[in-house]
């Protein structure tokens, strides 16, 4: 059975929707003020990841990953500049062009890293007119207040605020939850802006309560989680830096108004590390996808990387981490290819049963909370056990299809080996070096050998010793 651990609960539960065999999960998506960075990107391939594997067991996922394109404020504080904000004095554009640029470019970016497609991205300024309504609600209820023309949730009047956190009010008059400015608007300096008056934030729209104005940051996602999958969704994800306030503050307005249980499971990704430091532009490891691809870095290879480590772990990002997870997806792939080309005595039921075990290793592993580390390690194990009869010449055509069958099926899980074809024909150049290069491992002038290995890399030839004789295949571009 398929476990996930639950924040609010604290420990791994077994996975049951509310409705049998479909899935309603929200992911907390991109604030469109800047580029995507490797940080998000974890945050991201760890959800698609997640619904991949939902999938594989037979669900139907109904997914939504919004945009927060208005109203999401530095360390959340309701007096100052919001990252829209930042991003227009700092680029000097129209906030409604930043957030298009920017959305656009992460679109892409989920296509260059295999993201499945959600079954909508809704946008906050798609949905004020939602956002008001769902104010007015709560303040009908009694439980927000208006105050020189905005509003703010009273934590005071939600007996169960903290619950997900552990941020009670107490803990929180105490110090816990960091540092809070002072507003002389708020009955309790804890409440939350669910609207903001403010007439000269570069993104405002009329209100109720004032001429212009936008909204607070956590209204959104609770409108958008109700409007396209209900007042109540199984699973909700987001990074630990959301789990307060945003995601108390969607429970404490969400639960208020429909008097229903919001969110059923919260998992929570964490943090991205580079060389064992916090990643900041200040520090010069600020990287974003572009950057790494303009490094030579193949996307399936840093998918592999992001993915590589448990999304409850912090993940170490490095160059060397990314030369390995190369020769990981290398090892997955060129397996691929060797299989093609196999036509052996055949090996009866010993492949039968090394494919039983390593599915039953892979899901196993993956059923535990997606632990990737174990699913992948049996992988490997599997591909080498695999490699050692196709270097015997054990493995029949029929067998080798068998197998590619299995691959792809995992990889409908990891998504980094992908479509396999049978390669182009070298070029008179590329088939002189190999044969070079055969002459010099012959003479055992291995610098030579290597030398040429590195200058058909450079041409996307990629070469593979086997005991058949030298391997070759184009990469794909």
């Amino acid at each position: 059975m398929l476990k996930l651990y639950n924040t609010f609960t604290r420990k791994k539960e077994i996975f049951k929707p509310l409705e049998k065999g479909v899935v309603t999960m929200y992911n907390c998506g991109l604030t469109v003020y800047d580029y995507a960075h490797i940080g998000n990107l974890r945050a991201f391939t760890f959800v698609d990841i997640l619904r991949r594997y939902l999938e594989y067991r037979g669900f139907e996922v109904k997914q939504v990953m919004n945009f927060t394109d208005v109203g999401h404020m530095f360390e959340d504080v309701d007096i100052g500049k919001d990252r829209m904000e930042a991003a227009v004095k700092r680029e000097r554009k129209d906030p409604w062009a930043i957030a298009e640029f920017y959305i656009e470019v992460f679109l892409k970016d989920s296509q260059e890293m295999n993201f499945e497609e959600p079954m909508v991205r809704p946008r906050a300024t798609d949905h004020i007119q939602e956002m008001i309504e769902l104010i007015q609600k709560l303040i009908k209820k009694g439980y927000a207040y208006v105050v020189n023309g905005s509003v703010y949730f009273d934590v005071a009047k939600f007996k169960d605020y903290g619950k997900l956190s552990g941020n009670t009010i107490e803990k929180l008059k105490l110090g816990a939850g960091g540092r809070v400015k002072f507003n002389p608007d708020k009955r309790n300096q804890f409440d939350f802006a669910l609207w903001v008056n403010d007439p000269k934030h570069v993104m405002n729209w009329k209100s109720p309560w004032c001429e212009k104005g936008y909204p607070g940051w956590h209204i959104e996602c609770s409108v958008m989680v109700m409007k396209y999958l209900g007042e109540t969704i199984d699973i909700h994800t987001g990074g630990v830096d959301n789990l307060f306030p945003h995601h108390e503050n969607e429970i404490a307005q969400s639960e208020t108004a429909t008097g229903e249980k919001f969110v059923r499971y919260w998992l929570h990704n964490e943090h991205l590390l580079v060389e064992g430091e916090r990643m900041g532009k200040s520090l010069g490891n600020f990287y974003t996808l572009e950057d790494l691809l303009a490094n030579g870095y193949d996307s399936k290879v840093i998918r592999y990387l992001l993915m590589s480590t448990h999304y409850r772990q912090q993940l170490n990002f490095t160059f060397e981490g990314l030369d390995a997870a190369n020769n990981g997806v290398d090892r997955l792939v060129n397996l691929m290819y060797r299989l093609m080309d196999a036509d052996g005595r055949g090996c009866g039921e010993k492949i039968s049963e090394i494919m039983n075990a390593v599915q039953k290793r892979f899901e196993e592993a993956m059923d535990d909370d997606l632990n990737i580390s174990v699913a992948l390690a049996a992988l490997f194990n599997f591909v080498r056990e695999v490699n050692k009869l196709l270097d015997d010449d054990t493995l029949s055509k029929g067998e080798a299809e068998e197998v590619c069958r299995l691959m792809m099926k995992f990889d409908r899980v990891l998504g980094v080996i992908g479509e396999i074809k049978h390669e182009e024909k070298l070029t008179k150049e590329a088939e002189e070096l190999i044969r070079k290069r055969e002459e010099a491992r012959k003479s055992k002038d291995w610098e030579k050998a290597d030398k040429i290995r590195k200058q058909l890399r450079s041409m996307g030839i990629i070469i593979e010793d086997t005991p058949q004789g030298v391997k070759w295949r184009i990469e794909k571009q």
